[in-house]
């Protein structure tokens, strides 16, 4: 991946976690953070994985990003000076599930 992606991957990371603290509100007790942005190189396309706290409630929170799309989208847009502005993807990122199993995995073996 070129340097330059690198760069805007984290560009919007940051812009996009300034406009979900502020801009989208989610049920009481919800924590959501970005954890990684992986734009394709013609920079049409970028797709966000979310980290959801509690996992139980992450069908609500993907479908509160996907209802909040356009509004999200419009605030990053604002933010960013770029030829080419991605269209957002959101997804969950599985990462923090699969260590658990991998941890319960390495405790049941001791």
């Amino acid at each position: 991946m070129s340097h330059r992606i690198l760069q805007i991957n984290e560009l919007i990371r940051e812009h996009l976690g300034e406009i979900l603290l502020r801009e989208v509100s989610f049920k009481s007790g919800i924590l959501v953070t970005i954890s990684k942005v992986d734009t394709t190189p013609d920079l049409r396309h970028s797709r966000v994985s979310i980290s959801i706290f509690p996992e139980s409630e992450t069908g609500y929170a993907i479908g509160t990003l996907s209802h909040e799309k356009g509004r999200i989208q419009k605030a990053l847009h604002g933010k960013l000076h770029m030829k080419f502005l991605p269209i957002l993807s959101f997804r969950a990122d599985p990462t923090e599930q699969n260590a658990d199993v991998i941890e319960r995995i390495l405790i049941e073996l001791k």
